[in-house]
């Protein structure tokens, strides 16, 4: 007995197995979590190491090459990338696809636990981080309360951060900027001078003297007690007293020589929200936790807090929330999916002229898409823009199957048979039919679950998505529209008394009529065949034509207008934070005079990521949010546009405003050419000519160096013959310098169960130039005082401010962001232009960033297409049981092309990963009206038919299924293609490829399958 016979037979079993199935879909659905992509890991693991006070030059040598050398043996490295500058090195390892980043990432742990012996004392542990979509905060906001700069920061990390870390689903929360309370050491030059002391002895003694030691237990009989022993000092008036040494004159206290003070820690990051500075705070989720979940629970708990603090008016001024984009894409999603039903309903009441065929064939919807749920939660998918987006793009085809075996149903009534006995013959007649446009759309799904690297890990979900709910319309088909149309099938009598009789009456007799000319067309084609072929492979040609021909762009993503823009500033090398923060004060102030702008929100002399954070004081960081698209008459990008050429008036500054990756993060520039070498100064020299090429090109903006020019240095050269003399070593003057400019910070201030550092550093007055250098002072064991230029020569010179390294090759890369041209186009034209241009010996270009990107990701897709093509072929082989009749469903294919791309130059779309994802889609969605016209042709060869009679017939008789499913795919597709909410530059280019291939399908294949 087959599926349906038993469905007919017992229908409250298959009731009963659907009533469950949606009833465990709707409670799958509600456990399902909200984000705004599919959880992945890139295979990107970063090591970034802090060497607080060091050059560019000195992290590169004694840091980053160390760091390299011990990653480089790791298993499956693909490239290795690393950026040394002032104070950080970071370096990033590129996995080959495949890699475990888990096993990798623990591999590079214990690989660089094996030479931090080699590493200088003063460099804190490296950080070893892998790039998730978890990792990107789900809330940003400033902190603003009327307290001191230091209480406001002790408040928030003594109270508000664990509160907000005990928040259900909250991962990790970072402060950013505030001023942390810090005992300040100054010492006075002068007044070492006159006490023979050197700045070296006094943070010594105030390290000698401010300790504690595990001294161990008294041990008896009876008992055990422990000693403590805490020589901590905890009072400022304490340290006050310290005494550093006992001179001749008495002993000389720390008062006596220096400036105590219980003040802020020096600034390295400031943060302000809307021009006003506050304490930046992150929120970020844990791995499984639901993004828009923990956004909720955040902000309730947020608004507690400033109730709870009210008195000191604490306030939390969200700056970017995650969740309100991610809800906003997928209500948008859910608007479209519930447009796409209506629509879809309306052309089935327009075929079938009865509301209850409808019903039968709209069952299909909720009973093929509800259960996905159940399968979405075991394979730990999210609801997200991908499988969203999957889910609306299918109405059309969830209903195909139910609409072939409604309509061969119906076929069988009209011959006279009972409801039962013409549902059991109308679906075993389509059935091996449906089975095959089912599993035909299914396998060209496969290979884009299997697609490696990014591109694969955004859309796995949603091709899983696709093939789980095609199959559960495969399974409705067999089971639930036999059933329905069993029960309840009845064959419409159209009236011309109504109305609704005389509409339905016409568009039957429209439809008999293009029956019929179809028919006269397909007779004349048949005894025309060359002038067929010959003119659909014309038309194949021209289409494909329209892409070298410049009327259709290429690019890794089409851009979109999620409201938000970052804006990169950067000062000189030299600028001190306090420099860059009055220049980002007046852009603020520049940003906040436009009635477009809702949110300003910066950070000076700090700047995360997903692969860690880094800090320069030279640079800031402002994320703008800007009203709704619909309230404001300017795109996103076109707003950047104008700030930008604003803020280059202001003398002095760079700028790089660009709309934030899809992930959320910073986005990197597009355009990004890596020129690779062993000597700088020729790579410096390639870099600034590549440039000039670049800035060429129309498109291009804010072309720049990937590094900054070089910054003045001030050198020191010992005499080692006269430090032999003096008894003084290049370690004591190392830590001289590094104590009296850098500042010592080893010893701790505790009070209350909390440790504060100690800073001892010389005062700021005595070290503001280098001839403050020239006078630090030394003391001989036999107690004779020297300065440092009377055995070192100081002098100024130029030094790298930022230094760049890929596979271990020193490397400048040339940026660029792209303005009114798809990225591809404009990257081809580079291209193009740097084949004349003749590299240096030892000198090679890299092409990075989303050309690189572009390239990796429609090779993959190229693949995928390849195999798709080549699964169909072995499905129909395996269906038929021929290896002729496959060849002539996939000559279907090729005329899809013309309708695909005709469309994306007609909507001035870019051929992006998503529409090379709608073509690839088209493969098994314009298969379908070949395998009903091929199938029934051989149906009809069967009962005796001649060839030629056969196609024509079959023509005919499956014109009206076909006309049926391509115009429900394409009504479900138009609001899809139309939309313009919340995500919806993704799917408009895949929308109106699958429209324009459809079209071109149903146009050609009813004329080119018969003849092939």
């Amino acid at each position: 007995m087959t599926i349906t016979e038993v469905a007919v037979k017992r229908p409250l079993l298959i009731i009963v197995i659907f009533t469950v199935l949606i009833l465990f879909g709707v409670l799958s659905y509600n456990q399902l979590s909200y984000n705004l992509l599919p959880k992945f890991e890139a295979n990107v693991v970063s090591v970034m190491t802090t060497y607080r006070g060091a050059s560019a030059d000195e992290v590169e040598t004694n840091v980053t090459k160390h760091i390299e050398d011990a990653v480089s043996a790791i298993e499956g490295l693909d490239k290795l990338n690393a950026t040394s500058q002032e104070g950080v090195s970071m370096v990033v390892i590129q996995l080959k696809q495949g890699v475990d980043v888990n096993l990798a990432q623990q591999e590079v742990q214990r690989k660089v636990e094996q030479i931090i012996s080699l590493l200088p004392d003063d460099t804190d542990r490296p950080v070893i981080n892998k790039f998730s979509t978890d990792e990107i905060p789900v809330l940003r906001m400033g902190v603003t309360a009327d307290m001191p700069p230091g209480a406001i920061y002790d408040l928030i990390d003594d109270k508000l951060k664990p509160q907000l870390s005990n928040v259900a689903g909250v991962g990790q929360v970072t402060i950013i900027g505030g001023s942390e309370r810090q005992i300040k050491v100054n010492i006075n030059q002068d007044r070492l001078r006159a006490y023979k002391l050197s700045v070296a002895q006094v943070a010594g003694a105030i390290n000698s003297a401010n300790t504690s030691f595990p001294a161990g237990q008294v041990k008896t009989q009876d008992e055990q007690v422990s000693i403590r022993f805490d020589a901590k000092i905890s009072t400022v008036e304490n340290l006050r007293s310290l005494i550093i040494s006992q001179g001749t004159g008495g002993p000389v206290y720390l008062r006596d020589v220096a400036e105590v003070m219980d003040g802020l820690a020096d600034e390295t990051a400031i943060n302000h929200i809307n021009g006003q500075p506050s304490v930046g705070l992150q929120i970020q989720k844990q791995s499984d936790a639901n993004a828009v979940e923990v956004s909720k629970l955040s902000r309730a708990r947020l608004q507690e807090l400033e109730k709870e603090y009210q008195h000191v008016n604490l306030k939390f001024s969200i700056a970017a929330d995650q969740s309100i984009y991610t809800l906003a894409s997928a209500n948008a999603v859910v608007f479209d999916l519930g447009l796409a039903v209506l629509i879809v309903s309306v052309v089935m009441l327009m075929f079938l002229h009865s509301f209850r065929s409808s019903l039968f064939v709209l069952v299909a919807l909720p009973s093929s898409m509800i259960p996905t749920f159940i399968l979405m939660n075991i394979f730990g998918f999210s609801l997200n823009l991908m499988t969203l987006m999957a889910l609306s793009l299918v109405v059309g085809i969830l209903v195909d199957d139910s609409i072939v075996v409604l309509e061969n149903i119906n076929r069988h009534m009209e011959m006279g048979k009972g409801k039962r006995r013409a549902a059991l013959d109308g679906r075993s007649e389509i059935g091996f039919t449906a089975l095959a446009i089912t599993l035909v759309d299914v396998v060209v799904f496969v290979p884009l679950a299997l697609t490696s690297g990014l591109i694969g890990n955004i859309l796995r979900e949603f091709s899983l998505v696709v093939v789980f709910s095609t199959l559960m319309s495969l399974l409705v088909s067999f089971t639930l529209t036999p059933l329905l149309a069993s029960r309840f099938g009845k064959i419409e009598v159209l009236s011309k008394n109504s109305l609704w009789g005389r509409l339905n009456i016409g568009f039957e007799s429209l439809l008999d009529a293009l029956k019929e000319q179809y028919g006269k067309i397909l007779t004349w084609a048949l005894g025309h065949k060359r002038w067929i072929f010959l003119g659909s492979l014309s038309l194949i040609i021209a289409a494909i034509a329209l892409v070298p021909a410049g009327f259709i762009g290429a690019a890794f993503m089409q851009p979109g207008d999620k409201g938000e823009l970052n804006v990169q500033l950067e000062l000189a090398p030299t600028a001190s934070i306090y420099q860059t923060n009055k220049v980002t004060q007046q852009v603020e102030s520049l940003l906040l005079s436009y009635p477009e702008v809702t949110n300003v929100f910066s950070n000076i002399g700090y700047s995360s990521s997903a692969l860690g954070s880094t800090s320069s004081s030279n640079l800031a960081d402002i994320t703008l949010q800007l009203v709704d698209k619909k309230k404001r008459n300017i795109s996103s990008e076109d707003f950047g546009i104008l700030i930008q050429e604003e803020i280059l008036k202001i003398p002095g500054v760079k700028v790089s405003v660009a709309p934030p990756s899809i992930t959320g993060g910073t986005s990197q520039a597009p355009i990004q050419i890596a020129v690779k070498g062993t000597d700088l100064s020729t790579i410096r020299e390639v870099s600034r000519s590549i440039k000039e090429i670049v800035e060429t090109v129309p498109g291009t903006q804010n072309v720049d160096f990937s590094v900054d020019d070089p910054k003045p240095e001030i050198g020191i050269k010992l005499d080692r013959e006269k430090m032999a003399g003096l008894g003084i070593s290049a370690t004591d003057v190392g830590l001289a310098l590094q104590t009296a400019f850098r500042g010592n910070d080893r010893s701790k201030f505790k009070q209350n169960g909390k440790e504060y550092d100690i800073m001892v550093n010389l005062d700021r007055f005595d070290r503001s130039n280098a001839e403050d250098i020239r006078k630090i002072g030394f003391v001989s064991q036999q107690g004779k005082t020297f300065e440092l230029s009377q055995f070192a020569g100081i002098t100024e010179t130029m030094g790298e401010s930022v230094l760049q390294r890929i596979n271990r090759l020193s490397a400048i890369t040339i940026n660029a962001q792209v303005v009114g041209r798809p990225v591809g186009s404009v990257g081809d034209d580079i291209k193009a232009k740097m084949e004349s241009f003749k590299l240096p010996e030892g000198i090679s270009l890299s092409y990075l960033g989303q050309l690189e990107q572009q390239s990796d990701a429609f090779g993959s897709l190229g693949i995928a297409i390849i195999l798709a093509i080549v699964l169909v072929y072995l499905i129909m082989v395996a269906l038929y049981e021929s290896v002729v009749y496959p060849f002539v469903v996939l000559f279907s294919i090729p005329v899809a092309l013309v309708g695909a791309l005709l469309a994306l130059a007609l909507t001035m779309q870019s051929l992006t990963i998503f529409s090379i994802v709608g073509m690839i889609m088209l493969l098994g969605l314009v298969a379908k009206n070949a395998i009903l016209i091929v199938d029934f042709a051989n149906h009809l060869k069967q009962d005796g038919y001649a060839l030629k009679e056969a196609l024509i017939e079959a023509g005919k008789e499956r014109l009206r299924p076909i006309l049926m499913t391509t115009v429900a795919m394409i009504a479900g597709m138009l609001p899809i293609a139309l939309a313009s909410g919340d995500g919806a530059e993704v799917k408009n280019g895949m929308a109106w490829v699958i429209i324009g291939g459809l079209t071109s399908s149903l146009l050609l294949t009813l004329v080119l399958v018969p003849c092939v």
